[in-house]
């Protein structure tokens, strides 16, 4: 049976928590206290040499890091991941996209405020944070206007990836009031069969009040 190494306020294990709930996949989560340590441990290093989570493990000893590789493994002969090329490739630059752009302004924002961190961080670094969200937030409006997924009209783990963070900006402290494409696109994603709308807060980890290793 598939494992996964998770922590559950992540947003990047959610994704893929959501991947799984689409296909119906049966898996065993491994619970990973990220601010105790735990994924920098020499055991979860063999895993994944960055110390992060989500984790896949496919089979003993054999494991798949980063949320998005994880996400492209299970999409695999599935109709979440295209065959065809171009829409392949179109698949593949939301998920770096959402990486550059998305995971570590928006997500970082979000991280901060909801652990009481933000005040810890300098002005011009917050600044910074919420230019790059603004945009990375412009940006997919201005593609969503003429779209209803991000890949034309199928839904992908493209989706999947960008909404896990970018849905949530409001957590940030950003209004979506200003991007009705992109709000009616959350609708559609929402409405898809098998959304996992369970998430959890920080608020349930004793220990997120203390700064990552």
């Amino acid at each position: 049976m598939l494992r996964l190494h998770d922590y559950l306020p992540s947003q990047n294990a959610w994704k893929v928590r959501l991947l799984l709930s689409h296909l119906g996949l049966e898996y065993e989560r491994v619970p990973v206290s990220i601010f105790e340590g735990e994924s920098h441990t020499e055991a979860y290093l063999e895993k994944n040499p960055a110390g992060a989570v989500p984790v896949l493990e496919v089979e003993p000893g054999k494991c798949i890091a980063e949320s998005n590789a994880i996400l492209c493994y299970l999409a695999e002969g599935t109709a979440y991941l295209p065959k065809d090329r171009l829409e392949r490739a179109q698949v593949m630059q939301w998920l770096f996209f959402e990486q550059s752009y998305v995971e570590p302004q928006i997500g970082s924002l979000r991280y901060w405020r909801l652990t009481g961190k933000l005040a810890k961080r300098s002005e011009d670094m917050v600044a910074g944070k919420r230019a790059y969200s603004l945009r990375a937030l412009a940006a997919l409006e201005r593609h969503l206007t003429r779209r209803r997924f991000l890949v034309g009209e199928r839904y992908t783990i493209a989706d999947m990836a960008v909404y896990a963070y970018a849905a949530h900006a409001d957590e940030a402290g950003l209004d979506l009031a200003p991007y009705p494409a992109f709000r009616a696109w959350i609708g559609r994603v929402e409405a898809e069969p098998g959304f996992l709308r369970e998430r959890f807060p920080y608020s349930i980890d004793p220990h997120a009040s203390r700064e990552l290793g």
